[in-house]
C-alpha cells in the first residue's frame, strides 16, 4: 500500500510538481515534457529520496524564456482583436 500525499489547501500550491504534473502545467504532453528537459528548455528535476519532482519556479522561469508570445505592436497581423 502506498502512502497518499496530504492535499494542500486550493489557495496554496505545490512547490514541487511530478513529471505529469509538470507537463500540465506547462501544457505538455508528458513525453513533449521529457523532449524539453532532455534539450534544457524545461530544468532537470530535483530527486527527494525516490521521488522525482520539479520546482514550478524554475519552471516558470524556464517557461519564460521560451520563444513567442509576444506581440509586435508593428506586425498587424499578430494583433488579434
Amino acid at each position: 500500500m502506498t502512502k497518499r500525499q496530504p492535499k494542500l489547501p486550493a489557495n496554496l500550491p505545490p512547490r514541487g510538481l511530478s513529471r505529469e504534473e509538470a507537463a500540465a502545467y506547462v501544457g505538455v504532453s508528458p513525453t513533449l515534457f521529457d523532449e524539453m528537459v532532455k534539450d534544457a528548455r524545461m530544468p532537470r528535476p530535483k530527486r527527494i529520496n525516490s521521488r522525482t519532482v520539479w520546482d514550478i519556479r524554475q519552471i516558470d522561469k524556464a517557461f519564460d524564456k521560451l520563444p513567442g508570445g509576444d506581440v509586435d505592436e508593428d506586425d498587424e497581423w499578430e494583433i488579434v482583436t
